[in-house]
This record gives structure tokens, sequence and C-alpha cells, in this order.
């Protein structure tokens, strides 16, 4: 089909696969659409490193044969030529679906959209992106003489859409526009080793764009890291940050996830619901229409609408993420959280810890501005891919914090925290009340008692 600007029509799209799907005589069919403009700069010292602009679409082509088998095909070619090969290929390759687990059209496919304000902003163009990254690089390295360069660093912006379209009448289609900027500073004082520390920032729009709190950000966090200690090995009261915690329990989503329950690769299993996983006064929700969410989707991959799903819910397991296919198998409705496939994936979208009213009695009347007590203070997580076995609850990390003794910190050289997820869910000794927005979601500082620290420095 012919785009426009890299855009895709979705109700042109709609007729042009319906009318190749009647001449190959397809009558039950499903597609998932993606279009994105990206522009990106990184710099080195004031001079360009990178500049790139990008491109890109892709389709995913699902066709159910007379025998209710599925084929899927995927293609970047969104010509008519190309679409006509891939639901031919699609249509080949549904001989060989796997007939014990057959997708269906989500029943949730046509019901109403949520309304959301996400406004389209309108592109600053690569010059400008280079000249705002160079003026935040030149001010960052200004903050302290021990700051010697930014390594990382980078500002980009993208225009990007998603459609899921079927044979059923179901048509979904939505266009989002994103910025973003990445500083991560290096800084080295004589003889001691080189301390670094980085801050992100997002939003709708290149105006939008916080840089200057992203500057300060990570000048603040590289310099006190500057002063470091080794850390002795033991079990420690830790604060994870709301960027920390949402990290963890995100590296444990299968928790929460139908499709690991019924692979076998979960911690959960079918009869989970309503089992006490956590402290009572722990809420989690996976809130994609939150309006903190810069890259909320108002729909799946299978063209569930999105929402509020609570899954912990005063320390009790509440609700599992759902696809069509494992919705059905439990009895129960999309929720969505699909991709696409024949047999598609299920992921969280963007997670929310709350403090919940209950039992807060037993809880600690923690803070970590101004906690005499000793503990660590976790800042950010590393290795999570390496470092988590999902399906084992068991992790052990390195992390980037500061010891905090008598209100004073002192950055830690090197450490690992390792643990079981579950354990520090039930651990949890204090909720502080104030949420902070994340990159991946919001949360409090959480405090947990008896986590184990070994020292490395």
């Amino acid at each position: 089909m012919d785009t426009i600007n890299n855009n895709i029509d979705a109700n042109l799209l709609s007729k042009e696969i319906e009318s190749i799907a009647q001449k190959e005589s397809i009558l039950k069919w499903d597609i998932s659409a993606f279009f994105s403009n990206d522009t990106s700069v990184q710099v080195d010292k004031g001079e360009a490193k990178q500049l790139k602009s990008s491109q890109r679409s892709s389709i995913t082509i699902r066709v159910w044969n007379n025998e209710g088998l599925v084929g899927i095909t995927s293609s970047s070619d969104l010509s008519h030529t190309g679409l006509i090969k891939a639901i031919r290929g699609a249509h080949k390759a549904s001989k060989y679906g796997n007939r014990k687990e057959i997708p269906d059209f989500s029943s949730r496919a046509k019901e109403n959209l949520s309304n959301i304000s996400r406004p389209i902003k309108k592109p600053k163009g690569i010059n400008y992106l280079f000249g705002k990254l160079v003026k935040a690089e030149s001010n960052l390295l200004k903050k302290h003489k021990s700051i010697n360069s930014i390594p990382y660093n980078g500002l980009s912006e993208s225009k990007y859409g998603r459609i899921y379209i079927n044979s059923d009448g179901a048509i979904r289609n939505m266009e989002r526009t994103q910025a973003s900027i990445y500083l991560y500073a290096r800084a080295e004082e004589r003889n001691k080793k080189p301390r670094s520390s980085g801050a992100l920032r997002v939003s709708l729009g290149i105006n939008e764009l916080e840089i200057n709190d992203c500057i300060e950000e990570a000048a603040k966090k590289t310099i006190d890291h500057l002063c470091y200690q080794p850390i002795n090995t033991g079990k420690y009261l830790v604060c994870f940050s709301p960027d920390s915690f949402i990290d963890l329990i995100g590296s444990f989503s299968n928790m929460f996830n139908a499709r690991a329950i019924l692979d076998g690769i979960s911690l959960s299993d079918k009869d989970s619901l309503g089992k006490t996983i956590s402290v009572p006064y722990l809420n989690l929700y996976d809130n994609a229409l939150h309006p903190e969410n810069i890259t909320a989707n108002t729909f799946d991959g299978e063209g569930t609408p999105t929402g509020e799903l609570c899954l912990i819910k005063k320390g009790k397991l509440s609700n599992f993420m759902h696809s069509e296919s494992t919705a059905r198998v439990f009895g129960v409705s999309p929720t969505g959280h699909a991709g696409i496939g024949a047999k598609a994936s299920v992921g969280c979208d963007w997670l929310e810890i709350r403090r919940s009213d209950s039992n807060l009695s037993l809880m600690k009347q923690y803070n970590h501005n101004n906690l005499s007590d000793t503990f660590v203070l976790v800042d950010s997580l590393s290795a999570l891919h390496s470092g988590v076995k999902s399906s084992q609850g068991s992790f052990s990390l390195p992390f980037d914090g500061w010891l905090v003794n008598n209100k004073k910190r002192v950055s830690i050289e090197a450490a690992t925290i390792a643990g079981d997820i579950l354990q520090v869910l039930k651990n949890i000794v204090c909720i502080e009340e104030k949420q902070e927005i994340t990159q991946n979601g919001l949360s409090p500082y959480i405090w947990v008692e008896n986590l184990s620290i070994t020292g490395e420095g």
C-alpha cells in the first residue's frame, strides 16, 4: 500500500487486506502493523558521534485456514505485492499450525477504547537535536571539575503508530510522539577509581523535555559517588529507590503472567489467586493508561483495550495478565497484555506501586531522607537479564547506591545484592507515602529488611 511520511492509513490497509484475502479465498485473518520515524543524535566533546534518522514499518499477519489452524508471517514490505506475499506465506504456514493451541480473535477487540490525551508534537529535526545535546553535554561537564566526559549520551525524537485489524470488523489505530534524553557522566579524582552515573528524561516532544533537570540529576549522582568506600558483606536494611524497585518487581512479572503459568515457568500456578504473597500494606497495579505514562497504548497486539489491572491487593495475588488464548483457558476475559502470534506473548505495561491503608500500624515509619539508623540506599540495579532467575525467584545483582549512617551518605565502591523475590515482598517493612515517576512505572521508596549484600571492593 502507499504510505505518506511512513504513516499507515488503517482504513486503506483494511480494505487492501480484505481484497487480497477474498481473492485468496481466506475468510479469517488479522494483522498488527507498526510504523515509526526516528531521529537521534550522540555527541563527544561537542562533536557529532552519531547522527541518525530512520523510517521503519512492519506488519504481522495471521491467517486461519479451513481447518481452523493458524499460520503467521511478518514483513517490512507494505507494498501491494509485499502484502500478497505475506498473506500467501501465512496461509501456507497454517498447514503446520499447532492443533493443541489455536488462538482466536479477542472477545474485546471491538470494545470502545479509552480516550486519553497524548498530543502529537511536531519534530524539531536533527540539527536542532544536535545543538541541544552539545549544549547539555557542555553544561554537565561544567558542573564539577572531576567530571571529565559524558561517554554515554543521546537525544532523540520519534513519531510512531500501531494498528490492529481483523476480518470480523475490528479496526484499531493510534499514533504517538516521544522525545528522550539520557546523560551518563564519568568523573575521576586523583588516586581514585572512576565513578559514573546518569539520568534519563522522557516526554511527548523536545520542547517538553526536562533537559536541565536531567543535567542536574546526572551531575548530583555522579558527584555523590566520588567519595566511596567498600561495604562489609552481611545482612542489611535496604531502601530501594522507585526506579530500582520497579526494575526488580518487573523482572519477576511472570508471577502475574498467565502465559508463563501455562508454560510452567512462573512462580505462580492456576490456583495462586487469593494467596498472600506480600505484606498487607502493598498494592501493585499494571496501569497502562496512567496519565504519566508517555508511551501509553490503548490496545494490545490482539486489539484488546488496555487499562488498570490490580495484581496484588493488600498483599494478596488478585489477578493474572492474559492474552486471548490464556483467558480462554482460565475462563476469564483478556486483560490487554498480549502481543500477536500463533502463541501470543504476555507482558506488563506500566507498573504502579501504591501503599494500601490495610494494617499500616504494622509498618515502620521510615523516610530515606532523615533516618538515623544504618541502611543501604539502592539507586539502580544492573545486569537484570543475567542476574535474575525469574522462574526460581532468585536474583543476584550489582547495584549503585550508598551506605547511610546517621543521615550521612557514602557511596558504595562495588557490591551485589541478592535474595528471593517472594521473601523480599514479605520482608517489606515500610512503603513511603510519596510516589515518584520512573521510566517504567510509579513507586514510592520501598524498605526491605535482612537483604544480603556482598561487598566487592
